[in-house]
């Protein structure tokens, strides 16, 4: 929270100083930015219910039944699965990922989980989209399911 606020107060003082050199320039960047969010805002909003519906129906005793420490390849699919299409902010990912691996979870399958939650990103692909363009979207998104992977493998390499 107290990040929060320096950061906010940081950004207003910098508006600050924008303001009294130039005042249009300022005018017409403040502008510019409420139009782009003002473009982004339904996606976000549809992004933020996703994220809602996925954290009520995604409990972690679920998702330990699914990748427990048996589950072996298939679990690691279903974490790359479940991971890719769900939406979880990154300070609820690290304590899901300790509350998995508590309930039984193997650390492979968590970890894939983790990192796809962290940067795949299914449900917000027709905003990236629109944003980078849809080669760079696909591309980037495929290179974090391989590269989740292929940490997951490590880690199963390492830890059995």
């Amino acid at each position: 929270m107290i990040n929060g606020i320096i950061l906010y107060t940081i950004a207003t003082i910098y508006l600050g100083i924008s303001f009294i050199k130039d005042k249009h320039k300022t005018k017409v960047a403040l502008l510019s930015s409420w139009k782009m969010f003002r473009n982004v805002l339904p996606d976000l909003l549809a992004i933020m219910l996703f994220v809602g519906l996925a954290l009520s129906l995604l409990t972690p005793s679920l998702i330990s039944s699914i990748i427990g420490e048996n589950s072996g390849l298939l679990g690691i699919i279903y974490s790359t699965i479940i991971g890719s299409i769900a939406l979880v902010p990154s300070f609820i990912v690290f304590p899901l990922g300790h509350t998995l691996v508590q309930n039984g979870a193997a650390l492979p399958q968590v970890a894939v989980l983790m990192s796809t939650l962290m940067s795949v990103g299914l449900a917000t692909l027709s905003m990236e989209q629109k944003t980078f363009g849809r080669s760079f979207a696909y591309a980037r998104n495929i290179s974090a399911i391989i590269m989740s992977l292929l940490f997951a493998l490590i880690i199963w390499v390492v830890m059995t």
